[in-house]
């Protein structure tokens, strides 16, 4: 299994950081490959400044991002909930990077596209500061649903499992070395 671990936290001592390189532990522990792309850590701007109207060249980081994501089997998303979805740093990444053909590509004279991640599947680590259950009731998990629905089933990538953390504003050391060791398990199963 060659899997990818993104994490999506723009700050390199994040939680999310620790809880990626759990993830990456768990399954380095079997015969998984694993790479990763941190956020935090590369380089370029996040904006289409153009939209699909003129080309924005990829810097040298997403041409590597994209040949990892080529590469993967799996995608592991790690990243925090702001304000009811991710941070813009991992939309950006998503807008620079998921570009058509790439990820997608409509087809002529078409309302319909091509699905160009097909056969790769996902999971997405999300990180909250509002509880599970008023995300689920109240939020609809609407930025759960962007990532698997609008972003990856669009471009193929199923099934996409969904991972929650939280609430992580209140919790105790204790608690937070249960979700990381629940995390590395998570890694463990699929290496």
């Amino acid at each position: 299994m060659k899997i990818l671990v993104i994490n999506g936290h723009p700050d390199p001592e994040s939680f999310c950081s620790s809880l990626a390189r759990a993830y990456m532990e768990g399954a380095a522990m079997g015969s998984a490959n694993v790479r990763t792309i941190d956020l935090s850590q590369i380089s370029f701007e996040p904006n289409l400044k153009y939209g699909y109207r003129k080309r924005t060249e990829l810097e040298d980081d997403l041409i590597e991002a994209q040949e990892l994501i080529r590469w993967a089997d799996h995608l592991v998303f790690v990243y925090p909930t702001w304000w009811g979805t991710m941070p813009a740093v991992l939309k950006g990444f998503f807008d620079r990077v998921f570009l058509p053909g790439f990820a997608y590509q409509y087809r002529e004279n078409s309302s319909l596209w091509d699905k160009l991640l097909t056969g790769k599947t996902a999971h997405l680590i999300v990180t909250m500061d509002t509880p599970a259950w008023y995300n689920r009731w109240i939020y609809r998990q609407a930025g759960h649903q962007v990532m698997k629905r609008n972003i990856l089933h669009f471009c193929g990538i199923k099934p996409v499992r969904i991972t929650e953390i939280s609430p992580v504003n209140t919790s105790t050391e204790a608690k937070r070395a249960k979700w990381l060791e629940k995390v590395k398990v998570l890694g463990s199963r699929l290496a």
